[in-house]
């Protein structure tokens, strides 16, 4: 049964104006007052200092538009992942290693067979998923998972035909394989998303122990990384350490922890990504090829047992800054931008999956910074584990606990 929720009340006094032209936003966008106290009132869990005025604690935001929330699925079981197909509905992935569709409705399909094992102890499982961009006259389907092998696990990326009475994926192949495998089971990173040109681009986190850790610096490892690939998982011609000795030429960023969100913004194509940091000092990114991105060396964060991390620095020469960070964390997982016209002042606005905060975070991003935060149903007690705007321009969320959200003007 559909569950409606009323997520916002008109009236606010906030003031919004039109937005001129920038880098980050068209010119037709409604701009929304970000004067208002920040939305985070906890402590933190550092007394770090950031790198510059609105790295944490922007002021936050909240939206004109009346919309609402829809629950059109409560039997979904541990679902990670979200992505459309091109009528309008979608292919789930579920943690324990099954895919199922779910129509706009909410109603859900049997599972689909034909699926590689996964090893879905800890944070692994069967983890993101995309459509080929060809995927009306292909059918083909590619997704991430970690894969049990005998030396450990690792983060692997499959692809697959979806058969045509949509009931199993045929010939399902490994195409790419993180390595090296460890016999742990944190960290595997796991979004998938294409790129302008029909390549892969892939995430994958450093596997959490402090053995595993310093590999998200070493170009010789797959572990930390953003990853560019083929439909073939071949390294892309022109990555940015093609040529170079004992470094992997399929890396295309490096110095991550476990990024669980990759994005492509609308209008200027940038690649933004969010991680997980250790307690305290989750991040938000904008991707640049060959860019080191600091894990472990500089960090906004501390261990879970409240000791610093390495010397500890929060910036050093040559690593880039965060182009947001949260402390206490929010746990962010799966992220889209908002293109859709339906509700304008959200137009090119960045939309995270919170899990340990349990709400979606809508950031507002100008000129390639954070201007305004704002927090999406935060009464729901969900973990909100991936989002992504569907063909009629709604938002579409899935929680851990098993929810399909529709997202939308009211």
């Amino acid at each position: 049964m559909t569950k409606i929720l009323p997520l916002l009340l008109a009236g606010s006094t906030l003031a919004f104006s039109a937005c001129g032209k920038n880098t980050s936003e068209s010119s037709n966008v409604v701009k929304t007052d970000t004067t208002a106290a920040p939305v985070e009132t906890k402590a933190a869990n550092t007394n770090y200092k950031p790198a510059f005025a609105g790295q944490t604690r922007i002021g936050g935001v909240k939206s004109r538009t009346a919309y609402e929330g829809k629950v059109l699925t409560s039997e979904l079981k541990n679902p990670w992942g979200i992505t459309s197909l091109p009528d309008g509905r979608f292919i789930i992935t579920e943690k324990s290693g099954t895919m199922r569709i779910a129509s706009t409705n909410g109603a859900l399909s049997a599972p689909i067979a034909g699926i590689p094992k996964v090893n879905s102890d800890g944070q692994g499982g069967l983890l993101g998923i995309r459509l080929d961009p060809n995927f009306e006259q292909n059918r083909m389907v590619y997704w991430v998972f970690s894969e049990p092998l005998p030396e450990g696990n690792l983060t692997a990326v499959a692809k697959g035909k979806l058969s045509a009475d949509e009931k199993r994926m045929e010939g399902a192949t490994v195409i790419y394989r993180a390595t090296p495998a460890y016999k742990g089971t944190l960290h595997y990173g796991g979004r998938i998303v294409f790129d302008k040109d029909g390549n892969l681009i892939i995430s994958t986190g450093e596997r959490s122990d402090k053995v595993t850790r310093p590999q998200a610096q070493a170009l010789n490892s797959s572990l930390g990384k953003v990853i560019r690939i083929t439909k073939d998982g071949k390294p892309v011609a022109g990555n940015p350490f093609q040529g170079q000795a004992n470094a992997k030429p399929e890396l295309y960023s490096y110095g991550h922890r476990n990024v669980q969100g990759l994005a492509f913004h609308p209008v200027t194509g940038d690649l933004w990504e969010v991680e997980f940091g250790p307690r305290g000092g989750d991040e938000l990114n904008r991707i640049q090829p060959g860019k080191n991105y600091g894990w472990p060396t500089i960090t906004y964060g501390i261990e879970y047992s409240g000791e610093k991390i390495g010397a500890p620095i929060q910036q050093k020469e040559g690593m880039e800054q965060p182009v947001y960070y949260w402390d206490p964390v929010v746990s962010p997982s799966g992220m889209t931008f908002y293109s859709s016209d339906n509700i304008p002042e959200w137009k090119n606005n960045l939309f995270i999956g919170g899990l340990s905060s349990m709400h979606i975070l809508r950031l507002v991003i100008e000129n390639n910074k954070v201007v305004g935060e704002e927090r999406l149903l935060a009464d729901e007690g969900q973990r909100f584990r991936d989002i992504t705007q569907g063909k009629d321009g709604a938002l579409y969320a899935v929680t851990d606990q098993g929810r399909l959200y529709r997202i939308d003007k009211k």
